[in-house]
């Protein structure tokens, strides 16, 4: 649970314990009008590991103001300009790797491997590359007596989950920032300290004033304020599906374009012609990627009927080499963000013995040895039915779910099954096979025979996963607008 309060302990400046007394907005460290302070806790050991202001809708309110008066000059800097403040954060980012990839790991759990590879890496690409885009990108065309210009839209809310926080917000701030947008960020309150760590990044560049805004606090306060505002021409918001159906209620009451990146509830469809060994392992490891914390994460494993036996026993020997414990040591699995977050998951496994899945391994139990932490068992479940809530709900832990399909066109029935629809994966030794069933699986990405993550590529949903797309050129026009300007043609010579 979330505690606040009121008296600010020490600042201590250090990777494992960092605090953050103040906003960031217009180019300066303010107080929260609040005067409280949220308490940021280690989801290893249980501890308070720092804070940051509990901010207000006062708070938000200066902050768009900052980034509405900011606005116009930045959109009129050259977009080759702008690239060069991105390239300068992203190369204090790598200067600041480890520090960053610490806090991660402190705050949210992951492996610290993991944090430095993916948590760290991918938003120091993200910045370089939206710094190249804005450098390369033709804002301008002509269309037959049209010049059709890409105008940025204006000031951006960017609301930004905690389980991949620093990844998140690149996506949104790099992209936005490029296209000539001000931003006002709200990070997650659990797992807010690299968003702290990147305003600092952006104050020592230059970045100028108003540019980019750091508001902390809770959704229903700060959040919805960005949503209600009418200064605000657009909100990007990362998170679960019931409250980007709240923040595009709120937003719709003054038509300001929405981009939603939600919940998912992937499957992973091994064909009958698949090398089954190496699909399994791979569903496996991509389902307990951050402890299952991954919208993306390929819960579901749909297998044939006449293999599902031996998927069975490879899936549970997979899970039990995720080795739990300390993520800053050796193990493969570390603990989930929250008590909260713990209990739901756990909730979901009791579910699923309940109503009758076979539990392969794993289950609702603290893991042996580890009487601190939030820490969930690598779990397995075989024979799930379709209406059973492991194969319909978002757990967001370690919990797979394996459901054997009669043929292609069942399989294919069962993964688009889902009010979600944001990724996949088809394994087949047939590549045109596999294309064939990818094209007919209604989501935003499907991995075929485990191709790797294309940063450049469009990420985001289908259904309720979310509309818009994040990552690449697609994910800076977001944050741009179409203008026409028809002229008037030449006349004919004489």
């Amino acid at each position: 649970m979330l505690r606040t309060h009121t008296a600010a302990p020490p600042i201590l400046r250090k990777c494992d314990m960092t605090s953050f007394d103040k906003l960031y907005i217009n180019g300066a460290w303010v107080d929260s009008t609040s005067g409280k302070f949220i308490d940021v806790i280690n989801a290893t050991t249980e501890a308070v590991i720092g804070h940051v202001p509990e901010g207000t809708q006062a708070d938000a309110a200066a902050a768009i103001a900052a980034a509405r008066a900011a606005f116009e000059g930045w959109s009129e800097t050259p977009a080759s300009t702008r690239g060069e403040y991105l390239a300068a954060i992203a190369a204090k980012l790598k200067e600041r790797a480890d520090e960053l990839a610490r806090s991660i790991t402190a705050e949210v759990g992951v492996p610290f491997k993991l944090s430095q590879r993916v948590m760290v890496g991918n938003p120091i690409h993200t910045f370089g590359a939206y710094a190249k885009l804005a450098a390369e990108f033709a804002f301008e065309k002509t269309v037959g007596n049209s010049l059709v210009v890409r105008e940025p839209i204006g000031v951006v809310g960017a609301i930004t989950p905690w389980n991949f926080p620093l990844h998140q917000v690149a996506l949104k701030v790099a992209a936005a920032l490029a296209a000539g947008c001000t931003v006002v960020l709200k990070p997650s309150e659990v797992a807010p300290m690299t968003a702290f760590m990147l305003a600092e990044i952006a104050h020592d560049v230059g970045l100028p004033k108003g540019v980019f805004n750091l508001v902390s606090g809770f959704g229903p306060v700060v959040g919805e304020a960005l949503a209600t505002s009418p200064d605000v021409d657009m909100v990007s918001f990362t998170g679960s599906t019931r409250a980007g159906k709240r923040v595009s209620e709120l937003a719709a009451q003054t038509v300001k374009r929405v981009s939603l990146e939600l919940g998912g509830k992937s499957a992973a469809v091994i064909l009958d012609d698949a090398d089954l060994a190496m699909a399994v392992k791979a569903t496996v490891s991509f389902c307990y990627l951050n402890s299952g914390q991954t919208c993306a994460a390929t819960t579901r494993m749909l297998v044939p009927a006449s293999k599902y036996d031996e998927a069975a026993q490879l899936a549970r020997d997979a899970a039990q080499t995720f080795t739990i414990g300390d993520p800053m040591g050796d193990a493969r699995l570390g603990p989930v963000i929250s008590d909260l977050q713990r209990s739901r998951v756990r909730s979901l496994i009791q579910k699923g013995i309940d109503e009758g899945a076979e539990l392969l391994t794993g289950g609702p139990e603290q893991p042996e040895g580890l009487a601190k932490g939030y820490f969930v068992k690598p779990t397995v479940f075989g024979k799930v039915r379709e209406g059973m809530a492991i194969a319909q709900e978002e757990v967001f832990g370690p919990v797979l779910s394996i459901m054997a399909y009669d043929d292609e066109a069942d399989a294919i029935r069962i993964a688009n099954n889902s009010v979600y629809g944001l990724a996949g994966t088809v394994w087949s030794k047939d590549e045109s096979r596999a294309l064939r069933v990818a094209r007919k699986i209604r989501t935003g990405q499907v991995d075929i025979n485990g191709g790797p993550f294309n940063a450049a590529a469009p990420f985001g949903g289908y259904k309720q996963s979310g509309n818009g797309r994040e990552g690449g050129v697609y994910g800076m026009e977001e944050y741009l607008e179409y203008k026409s300007l028809q002229l008037r043609p030449p006349k004919a010579a004489a």
